[in-house]
C-alpha cells in the first residue's frame, strides 16, 4: 500500500513540486520514496513496505525499459501472471507485485487489466508513445484523483497531494455539497475542489499530447439466475465456502504480519476466524452495550483463539479527532463511523501493518436490512399504485406517527424513494437550509440515468431488491465505505485488504437469484450458511446493526450542543446555509422532538472539512 503522485509537462522546479506532492502523502508510505523525472513526465512515490521488502522500490520499469509505474495496491495473483509472463521469456529482477504488474501491461496492454486480481490505482507512463495511463480498480477500493492546471495534467492518490501543486485556486464545488447533503458523500465525478475530479471505479484514462479519454474498462453489473425449487442451497452454500477460502489465501500473501479488523458481526468474525490472523482489533464506546460491540467480538476472538486488542472511545476524543479525520477524509463525509474506523486503524497500526476488514459483503450478499423492503411493500401491491400514490400524498401531511413512512413508500417507485443506504436531507430540506439557490439535480434526476441503464440492460429481470443493491455497489460502496476505510486507514500507514471485494467472488455472488439472499427471516442468508461453521451461532444468526455510533446522544448532551451551537453560528456557515434552520435542527434535537442527529452530523462535518481545508490553510 503506497501513495502515488505525478504531472505531465516540464517545470524547471520540477523535482521540487513532486517532492512537495510526495510530503503532502507521506502518511500512505513513510517507509521511503522515489521519483522519476524526465522532460514530459515527474513521477511520486510514497512506499509502505508489504511484499518484497528490499527490492520493490517504485518508480518501477518495464523490463524493456519503456513503461515506468507507480502504484498503490496488491495484485493477488501476481505469482500466478509471473509464471505466464516468465513463460513467455520475460526475466524478473525483484519477488514484488508491481514489476508483474508493469511488465503484464507491456506484454497485454490494456487488456491487461482484465488479468488482475487485487486492489489499485497506478499510472503508468509509455516513454515510446508518450502516453500516461490511468487506472482505478473494479469496485473503486483505492481512490485516483486529476486534474488539468495551468497545462499539466496532475494525478494523485489523495486530493491534498494536488493542492500542493503550484497554481491551483481552492474553490468549493457548490454542486458537490448539493449532492452530498442528501448521499452523505460527494457521488459526483468532480470532488468538492472545483476542478479536481476522481477516476471512477473500473474505468482507466489515456492522455496523450494535452488531451485525455475515459474508458470504462469493467462494471459492476448483477445478472442473476432464475430462481426455481431444483435449484440446490447446499451446492451454492458449498461453492461459496470455496470461493470465500481461495480469496482470503490469497489475501493473505505478505511478508509482513496480517491481522484482522473485528466487530460483533458476521463479515469480520468470518474473515478473524477463516484467516489464520493471529491478531484482531476492535473499538467501542463507554455508552452502554448499545453501542459498543466489544463483548460480541470477544466471542468471537475467543473462538478463533485470537489476540483480540480493544480500544474504547471517549466522548471527547471523538469530537477532537474530527479535524484530523476530515483532513485525511480529503472530501466530508457525514458517515459518523469514519472517526470509529480512524480510532480503529491507529490501534492496529500500533501492531501490524496489514488488516483483513469486511467491507462489501452486505452489497454483494443483500446484508443490508432496508433490502428487505420491497418484500414488506408486497402486502399492499395488490392495491393499484394511482390509489397507492394518492394514499401517500395524504400520509405526507400527517403528524410522524408509527406507519406513516410505510404508507409514503408505498406510494413511491424504487427509483423514486431508494438513493443509497443514506438519505439525509430531501430536496425541499435542501432548498430551505442552503443559502444558494440548488442548480444542480435532485438526487432523483441524479440517479435517474443509471436506474434508465438498469432497465435497459436487463429488460425487467432485476428484482427492486437488486437495483437497490446495483445503487450501492456502484455509489454507496465507493463513495462512503470504500472511501473511508482506505483514507481512515492510511492516515496510521495500515494496509487495509477487503478480501469480499473480490473479481471471483463478485462473478459468483453477480448470479445469486434474491431468494438465496434474503430468506428465513434473515438477510445474506447464503453467505451465512457458507461461514456458519467459523463463528458462534448467536453472532452468525445476528441481525445486521451496522457501526453503532453514539452521536444521537452525545448531541443533546450541553458540551457537545453548545460546541455545535457555536459552528452553526460562525460565518463559515453563514457563508453557505441559512443558520436559523441549522439551529432549529439542533435544538429540536435536543429538545427530544425530532432525531436530526444524521442532519446534523451531516452539516457540522462540511464545516470541519471547510475550516481545515479552506481557513485554517490560509491562516
Amino acid at each position: 500500500m503506497c501513495g502515488i503522485c505525478g504531472f505531465t509537462g516540464y517545470r524547471q522546479d520540477q523535482k521540487t513540486v513532486i517532492e512537495r506532492m510526495m510530503k503532502a502523502i507521506e502518511h500512505r508510505g513513510p517507509d521511503s520514496e522515489g521519483s522519476f523525472c524526465r522532460e514530459k513526465i515527474t513521477l511520486g512515490f510514497r512506499r509502505l513496505s508489504i511484499i518484497d521488502l528490499e527490492d520493490g522500490q517504485q518508480p518501477m520499469e518495464s523490463a524493456d525499459g519503456n513503461l515506468h509505474i507507480v502504484f498503490n495496491g496488491e495484485i493477488y495473483d501476481y505469482k500466478e501472471l509471473r509464471a505466464e509472463l516468465e513463460a513467455s521469456g520475460i526475466s524478473f529482477c525483484t519477488h514484488s507485485d508491481t514489476e508483474v504488474l508493469v511488465n503484464t501491461i507491456q506484454q497485454y496492454g490494456e487488456k491487461a487489466l482484465d488479468k488482475l486480481r487485487g486492489m489499485f490505482g497506478f499510472a503508468v507512463w509509455n516513454e515510446k508513445e508518450q502516453t500516461l495511463m490511468l487506472a482505478r480498480d473494479f469496485f473503486g477500493i483505492k481512490p485516483v484523483y486529476y486534474a488539468e492546471i495551468d497545462g499539466h495534467f496532475v494525478f494523485a492518490s489523495e486530493i491534498k497531494s494536488i493542492l500542493a501543486f503550484p497554481g491551483y485556486e481552492r474553490k468549493v464545488n457548490q454542486k458537490a455539497l448539493e449532492q452530498y447533503l442528501s448521499f452523505q458523500y460527494a457521488p459526483l465525478e468532480e470532488t468538492f475542489f472545483k476542478g479536481i475530479y476522481k477516476l471512477m471505479p473500473g474505468h482507466m484514462l489515456l492522455y496523450k499530447n494535452g488531451n485525455y479519454e475515459i474508458k470504462t474498462y469493467f462494471k459492476t453489473k448483477l445478472t442473476p439466475d432464475k430462481w426455481n425449487r431444483k435449484t440446490n442451497m447446499d451446492q451454492l452454500r458449498s461453492q461459496l465456502a470455496e470461493i470465500l477460502k481461495d480469496s482470503v489465501k490469497h489475501h493473505m500473501l505478505s511478508d509482513v504480519e496480517v491481522g484482522a479488523f473485528l466487530s460483533g458481526g458476521v463479515d469480520s468474525g468470518y474473515l478473524a476466524s477463516a484467516s489464520g490472523a493471529d491478531q484482531a482489533f476492535t473499538v467501542g464506546f463507554d455508552e452502554g452495550d448499545r453501542y459498543s460491540e466489544v463483548n460480541k467480538a470477544a466471542k468471537v476472538a475467543e473462538k478463533a483463539s485470537l489476540k483480540h486488542h480493544v480500544k474504547i472511545i471517549s466522548k471527547q476524543e471523538f469530537w477532537d479527532a474530527l479535524p484530523d479525520v476530515m483532513y485525511h477524509m480529503d472530501e466530508p463525509l457525514g458517515d459518523a463511523s469514519a472517526v470509529a474506523l480512524y480510532f480503529l486503524s491507529k490501534e492496529a497500526a500500533g501492531h501490524v501493518k496489514v488488516v483483513l476488514s469486511g467491507e462489501g459483503a452486505d452489497e454483494l450478499f443483500g446484508g443490508y436490512n432496508i433490502y428487505r423492503e420491497p418484500e414488506a411493500l408486497k402486502k399492499v401491491a395488490w392495491i393499484p399504485f394511482v390509489l397507492r400514490r394518492a394514499v401517500r400524498k395524504l400520509a405526507a401531511k400527517l403528524p410522524d406517527v408509527k406507519g406513516r413512512d410505510f404508507l409514503i413508500r408505498a406510494g413511491m417507485k424504487v427509483e423514486e424513494r431508494f438513493i443509497g443506504n443514506a438519505y439525509i436531507y430531501c430536496e425541499k430540506e435542501k432548498e430551505q437550509i442552503l443559502k444558494n439557490k440548488v442548480t444542480g439535480p435532485s438526487t432523483q434526476e441524479y440517479l435517474s440515468q443509471f436506474y434508465e441503464e438498469l432497465e435497459s440492460e436487463n429488460r425487467d429481470s432485476l428484482q427492486d431488491m437488486e437495483k437497490m443493491q446495483s445503487v450501492d455497489l456502484n455509489y454507496w460502496l465507493p463513495g462512503d465505505i470504500l472511501q473511508k476505510a482506505d483514507k481512515m486507514s492510511m492516515a496510521h500507514s495500515l494496509e487495509v485488504r477487503v478480501p469480499f471485494l473480490d473479481k471471483e467472488i463478485f462473478n459468483f455472488a453477480a448470479k445469486l437469484p434474491k431468494e438465496a439472499k434474503i430468506a428465513a427471516g434473515t438477510t445474506k442468508y447464503i453467505f451465512r450458511k457458507a461461514v456458519s461453521e467459523f463463528l458462534p451461532q448467536e453472532t452468525n444468526e445476528r441481525k445486521k446493526l451496522g457501526f453503532p455510533i453514539p452521536i444521537r446522544v452525545w448531541l443533546r448532551q450541553n458540551d457537545w450542543y453548545q460546541m455545535v451551537t457555536d459552528l452553526f453560528t460562525s460565518k463559515e456557515a453563514e457563508e453557505f446555509f441559512h443558520t436559523e434552520k441549522l439551529l432549529q435542527l439542533l435544538n429540536d434535537h435536543k429538545d427530544k422532538k425530532a432525531d436530526n442527529s444524521r442532519k446534523i452530523w451531516t452539516v457540522l462535518t462540511f464545516l470541519i472539512w471547510y475550516d481545515r481545508f479552506f481557513t485554517t490553510c490560509s491562516k
